[in-house]
């Protein structure tokens, strides 16, 4: 500011010296009129000067700014035309205007003005640009080269209308992309190979069959790791290592791992087929690590049951196979061991608490009641966390109501969160994801956990449990518990109607022996009829009322078919007691000749869940796990949210589609 003061004192503006000429002349014509009038003649002669210069140079300066508006112009598009990228403008329409000629080079001189946009560059999206402000799309697909696509939209104004024009340039990225893909493709892959049912195989055939079937399977594992550039390393029979790169791997799970098929087709004077677990570990840091995803996807794999591959990258799980039926492969040692250590655990403990999945059936409140005689026989405080009563429990309930023993061992989440994080021992039975649980948090506040199960592990688990008893070969969690309960003690008690719950939960599970029914399964049965359980007041825990039969009965007659074999059918709305009736319906389906799989679905609280049922050929564990879901090959289930009855019958087809077809492609 002073600056410009001082600048304006030393060069004022002339208009101010016109002004002291003009009074002076006023002044000189009041003493000489002669003189005052050759003085005004001069004034006006200055102010026509001063205006004449006044507008000379303003046209100057206008003619100086036309012509650095034009090099400045001219420098632009000069710019433009030459930029040593390829370019393309278009409107708001995604209608091309202009393009220069490196993007024309791009599609070999095709003519491109007012054609839309996308018709070159497919994944460009206006609507993401103009609406959520998107600049960038990274990597995109161009005529076999990768591109970065930067987007510029401009406001512009022509003939008083406004109107967009999008900018786009492309910058090639292919050396990167293809660079990136080389590094990803060559990363090392670690796989452990076992075979489930080596020893049980071999045990049932004649000596002289044994070298040859032995044989065949190292000729087939070493042929397809041959075929996968893989190298190999046998270090016990049936167990194998493997080393590859992630390029074969990605072929291994385009043919969906087809060596487990290969082996199951060994017939080389074996009765039973052999059946393979794959277990891969993929972009672990080192290969130590990737030796540890390798292990962590074996013992997953043999969790759900084997003869499939799992693939493990960082905390995603991949699943490949697992489509026949499970064999029952358990030794008597392992239950008793289990039996023991759950024992010290129970001793150590201050408090039990045991819970299950919500929305209890037979089975789990049947293992929830067994595992609850284990700790009294070492009179130790217990509970049993439920949420609430349904109608697939009610029958076990009032019964239980009869004994005064059972009044206060029913605790629910809230109440079980109050316990000490310490001293307490949290038994899980009949699940082992902790969002299908009572209460989630109460498996984050105790520290001390143990899971009993039999149902397929899945991706979701409880991690940090000190004791986890995962038998997917078992018909229900109420066998192992059962198994657990006459290992625990040399002369276990047990009352008449824990015994006959925990038959009931036998009975639900395989559908009156019927389904996943080994010989284990009958031993427990007849152990717990020795220890006073009544068949008849057992199936008495089934009986349902006369609505109910009437709601599954409505459930069965509006069932529709898809792919002839295959039955759908919901809940109605208003329904008392829908997840039971779903389940007993789902079951039901399967007495009708014809059909191998059916899915019936209720809607209760905002979620739709699944109950799906199979005769074997179809594997609906795999099924409802493409919908976040899981079980056993013959029952499983899950819950979906956020959409209505006709949307989840759609995923239903939709990932029977994609199963189906995976069954197509091996």
């Amino acid at each position: 500011m002073k600056g410009r003061f001082i600048h304006r004192m030393i060069m004022p503006d002339p208009n101010i010296y016109l002004w002291i000429i003009g009074i002076s002349v006023l002044i000189i014509s009041f003493y000489n009129q002669l003189i005052g009038l050759i003085g005004i003649v001069l004034l006006v002669y200055l102010i026509y000067y001063n205006l004449k210069e006044k507008n000379q140079k303003k046209e100057e300066l206008r003619l100086y700014i036309e012509k650095l508006s034009e090099r400045v112009d001219f420098a632009t598009k000069n710019a433009i035309l030459n930029l040593p990228f390829p370019l393309v403008i278009c409107d708001q329409e995604g209608n091309i205007s202009w393009y220069n000629s490196l993007f024309l080079e791009i599609f070999k001189g095709n003519y491109m003005l007012d054609e839309n946009v996308k018709t070159y560059l497919p994944s460009f999206d206006l609507d993401m640009v103009l609406k959520e402000g998107k600049k960038e799309f990274k990597n995109t697909s161009v005529k076999d080269r990768f591109y970065d696509l930067h987007c510029e939209p401009f406001d512009i104004s022509e003939d008083d209308h406004d109107r967009q024009i999008i900018i786009i340039y492309l910058i090639d990225k292919t050396e990167y992309v293809l660079l990136k893909n080389r590094y990803l493709e060559e990363k090392n892959v670690v796989a452990i190979l076992e075979v489930d049912n080596l020893d049980e195989v071999l045990k049932d055939v004649d000596e002289v069959y044994q070298p040859v079937i032995l044989a065949d399977l190292d000729r087939i594992i070493g042929s397809w790791a041959l075929l996968n550039n893989a190298s190999i390393q046998k270090y016990s029979n049936g167990e194998y290592i493997l080393h590859f790169t992630q390029k074969q791997l990605s072929l291994m799970e385009e043919n969906r791992f087809e060596i487990l098929d290969k082996v199951r087709e060994i017939n080389s004077g074996n009765q039973i087929p052999l059946t393979l677990s794959i277990g891969v570990g993929v972009n672990g840091k080192t290969l130590s690590e990737l030796q540890k995803f390798a292990k962590s996807a074996m013992d997953i794999a043999l969790a759900r049951g084997g003869d499939q591959a799992v693939v493990k990258n960082y905390d995603k799980l991949s699943f490949y196979g697992g489509k026949s039926k499970a064999v029952e492969k358990r030794t008597k040692v392992k239950a008793r061991v289990i039996a023991y250590a759950l024992r010290q655990l129970i001793e150590q403990s201050q408090d039990i608490l045991i819970m299950g999945h919500e929305m209890a059936d037979l089975d789990c409140l049947g293992a929830s009641l067994g595992i609850y005689r284990c700790c009294k026989n070492q009179s130790k405080p217990v509970k049993i966390v439920l949420d609430k009563r349904n109608a697939g429990i009610e029958n076990l309930m009032n019964e239980l109501q009869k004994d005064e023993e059972y009044d206060n061992v029913f605790i629910s989440g809230d109440e079980a969160l109050s316990f000490d994080s310490k001293g307490t021992l949290l038994i899980i039975v009949d699940v082992h994801r902790p969002s299908f649980t009572v209460e989630p948090q109460l498996i984050n506040k105790i520290e001390k956990k143990v899971v009993i199960d039999h149902h397929r592990r899945g991706t979701e688990f409880v991690d940090d449990a000190v004791l986890t008893y995962i038998e997917p070969y078992a018909s229900s969690t109420s066998e192992l518990v059962t198994e657990i309960l006459q290992y625990m003690f040399e002369k276990p008690k047990i009352k008449q109607i824990e015994a006959e719950a925990l038959l009931a939960g036998i009975f639900i599970d395989t559908k009156n022996f019927s389904f996943q029914t080994g010989v284990r399964t009958f031993e427990a049965a007849s152990f717990l009829r020795r220890a006073g359980a009544d068949t008849t007041l057992t199936r008495q825990l089934f009986q349902d009322d006369m609505d109910t039969f009437l709601a599954r009965a409505e459930v069965v007659k509006m069932a529709q078919l898809y792919r002839n074999n295959i039955a759908i059918s919901y809940i109605p709305k208003n329904v008392v007691n829908p997840a039971l009736i779903a389940a007993q319906a789902a079951d039901e389906l399967l007495n009708i000749k014809g059909i191998n799989a059916s899915f019936v679905l209720s809607e209760r609280e905002g979620y739709i869940y699944i109950s799906g049922r199979s005769l074997g050929d179809i594997n609906v564990q795999i099924v409802l796990e493409k919908l976040g879901g899981g079980g056993h090959l013959t029952v499983a289930g899950a819950q979906l949210s956020g959409i209505d009855m006709d949307e989840a019958i759609l995923m239903i087809k939709n990932a029977l589609d994609e199963y189906l077809k995976e069954g197509e492609r091996k």
